[in-house]
């Protein structure tokens, strides 16, 4: 390569060789550290399988489940379930409050087969989820035989409460060292090598582009899975509330999965899904730091300025008057007209989240099992408010809820503890990406996902679950691929791309790139589009794609990853706003509103579009829901998944 002449700042800490280059083969290549990349990478190595991990942060803390995880749902297989995987499955119990039809049920039967044995795998690894210590002895969501606890349904007993939850990634890095993966932090993945250096063909590997020496990778692997989750940042940019961007993800997504897979030729689909996600936006309130009745803090008690109890309802409206009995009813909630009760005076804010009045199990269980193992909260809110003084036992602490009117009748327990209204910041509501099949393979041969990866899919079990699976795919194919070939033309264009701000001093800096696509963003695909404002946003996009983003410059390492993620994001746009375009109907479940297609979830729409890039355009298509369960699949769960496991 040419010699590289770049301004470089002096207080950078660390050497730079913008240009040197190091090849790595394996015979597995892994993008992405989180969750589900680990569970790829310690299944595939337990195959025999050289494996790399690329991670663009630090594999030890990275990914949305970094920080740790307190409860395991859809664990139908634990031995205290009542519940089969395929009652699970078909009775739609998992996910509750996600959007059900638009989920690949193939990867939900996974997770119902799989998600208890990855906790097993995590606890011999020393992550201890029981109650080994009998501190909850005699509570009514411990099993005394498993001491396994159980969270939201005592009686059929499918979500585990996970102790050590907060310490999960830490344990499964030291798994990952103890089997030899090499892993390769602080390495940001640019791009998907295809056989040929040609779009659709065989992946077989990856570029890179380290994050602090400026070094370039050249990644060859007979298997690839990518297991990077969901874009950050797509429609709100503030550096100053960077730190409250969001519940659970992990502040490095960009869609950097999503854009090197769009650019190799892989499938996408539900692109165009907006739904809106309690665990998102610039001015939310801290996750989990103030009280609430759902999730983590489910089921707590709420009271009213007054001291007024809020009344807990089951699915059928019928009044449930002990703390037991709303974890086992199903379904059960704050009364449902409880923003109309506010409007006639029946109760008067603020509300409190009254844990002294728990029943001790319940309030330990709430403020120290579930808050302290969540991710983002251990730290930040269950030791920070502890050594401020907040005792569970006797302080309440404010159950933020916003104002009635900004309600529907059926989205108002989304607001609890959220903060107000605003612009979404997590893109998809989470659940957007690439199509892949019974064996998590995506249409280009030695391409596999896991994770938040998959369209659809999202969740700490779901990860570890479909990262295992996936792991074992990978191994098994890549002990009969055939070695993989660069094509070095496609590797210079590469760089030449990814050094491309490194080579100027001025222009355009990323944060004022960032700002301006996001306002692009809100004003062309934002809640409420059609089709003219979609095609004016392409256009914009392309526009800053040449002008501003040609100009966009870097003055190190830092600086170079946080331009080449805005260009990740004109990408990701492009394709959010082509697969607006292709749906041409409105869709609840998807929070996708077409103001020129105003009809909600017509049937012949209820499917799922995929776009692709096929020869620098373009390429629309479709899927039925039930894809997986065709021909020439197997009838059943079951048989695919015997037919396909790998076990």
């Amino acid at each position: 390569m040419n010699e590289i002449h770049y301004f470089q700042v002096k207080e950078w800490p660390y050497p730079v060789n913008y240009g040197k280059e190091n090849e790595v083969v394996a015979d597995v290549l892994i993008i992405g550290g989180g969750i589900a990349g680990c569970h790829a990478a310690i299944n595939a190595a337990k195959r025999s399988a050289k494996v790399i991990v690329v991670e663009k942060a630090a594999t030890i803390r990275s990914g949305c489940g970094g920080a740790g995880v307190d409860h395991w749902g859809s664990a139908f297989s634990n031995p205290c379930s009542k519940i089969t995987p395929e009652e699970g499955v078909e009775g739609e119990r998992m996910f509750a409050g996600m959007q059900m039809r638009y989920m690949p049920k193939h990867c939900q039967y996974i997770t119902a087969k799989e998600g208890y044995d990855a906790l097993l795998d995590a606890e011999k690894m020393g992550v201890q989820f029981r109650d080994v210590d009998d501190e909850f002895a005699g509570a009514p969501f411990r099993d005394e035989e498993t001491k396994i606890m159980f969270a939201y349904d005592y009686d059929n007993k499918t979500t585990i409460r996970v102790r050590g939850g907060a310490n999960i990634k830490p344990a499964l890095y030291n798994e990952l060292k103890r089997l030899g993966v090499e892993i390769y932090d602080r390495v940001m993945v640019t791009s998907l090598l295809n056989e040929g250096g040609k779009p659709g063909s065989r992946v077989i590997g990856a570029t890179g582009v380290n994050v602090r020496t400026g070094e370039f990778y050249i990644f060859k692997a007979k298997a690839t899975i990518i297991s990077t989750a969901q874009p950050l940042r797509i429609w709100v940019f503030s550096t100053e509330l960077a730190g409250s961007y969001s519940a659970h993800d992990d502040p490095n997504l960009a869609g950097d999965g999503c854009a090197m897979a769009w650019r190799a030729g892989a499938e996408l689909a539900l692109m165009e899904q907006t739904t809106p996600t309690s665990s998102a936006g610039g001015f939310r309130w801290p996750a989990y730091g103030v009280g609430h009745p759902g999730d983590t803090w489910y089921p707590c008690t709420i009271v009213d300025a007054n001291g007024k109890e809020i009344p807990w309802v089951d699915k059928d409206g019928n009044i449930l008057k002990t703390v037991e009995e709303r974890s086992r009813a199903g379904s059960a909630s704050p009364i449902r007209d409880l923003p109309e009760r506010i409007k006639k005076g029946e109760f008067a804010l603020p509300f409190y989240a009254d844990l002294p009045g728990m029943p001790p199990d319940e309030r330990r269980a709430i403020w120290g099992l579930m808050v302290g193992n969540e991710g983002k909260t251990r730290e930040g809110i269950y030791l920070l408010y502890n050594k401020a003084g907040f005792d569970p036992d006797k302080d309440m602490l404010q159950a933020n809820i916003m104002p009635p009117d900004c309600y529907s009748s059926v989205d108002w327990f989304q607001g609890w503890g959220v903060g107000p209204p605003q612009w979404l910041e997590t893109a998809f509501g989470g659940r957007a990406g690439v199509v892949v099949d019974w064996d998590l393979k995506t249409n280009l041969e030695g391409l596999y996902a896991a994770g938040n990866q998959i369209a659809g899919f999202a969740g700490h079990p779901g990860a570890s679950a479909t990262g295992r699976y996936a792991g074992r795919k990978a191994a098994a194919y890549a002990k009969t691929a055939s070695e993989p070939a660069i094509d070095r033309k496609q590797v210079e264009e590469e760089k030449a791309r990814v050094y491309a701000p490194i080579m100027r001093n001025k222009g355009m800096g990323w944060k004022e790139l960032q700002a301006g696509l996001c306002r692009v963003m809100q004003d062309y695909c934002g809640p409420y589009r059609n089709q003219e404002a979609l095609i004016m946003g392409l256009r914009w996009l392309d526009s800053i794609r040449e002008n501003e983003a040609s100009i966009a410059y870097a003055r190190n390492p830092h600086e170079l990853m946080r331009v080449l993620e805005c260009l990740v994001r004109i990408t990701v746009g492009e394709t959010m706003m082509h697969a607006s375009l292709a749906r041409k109907a409105s869709s609840r479940e998807l929070g996708f509103n077409r103001l020129d297609y105003p009809e909600m979830d017509p049937p012949e729409w209820n499917k799922f579009v995929t776009i692709s890039l096929e020869n620098g355009e373009v390429k629309v298509g479709e899927l039925p829901l039930n894809y997986y369960l065709l021909p020439p699949n197997a009838p059943t769960y079951e048989e695919n998944y015997k037919n396909h496991c790998d076990l």
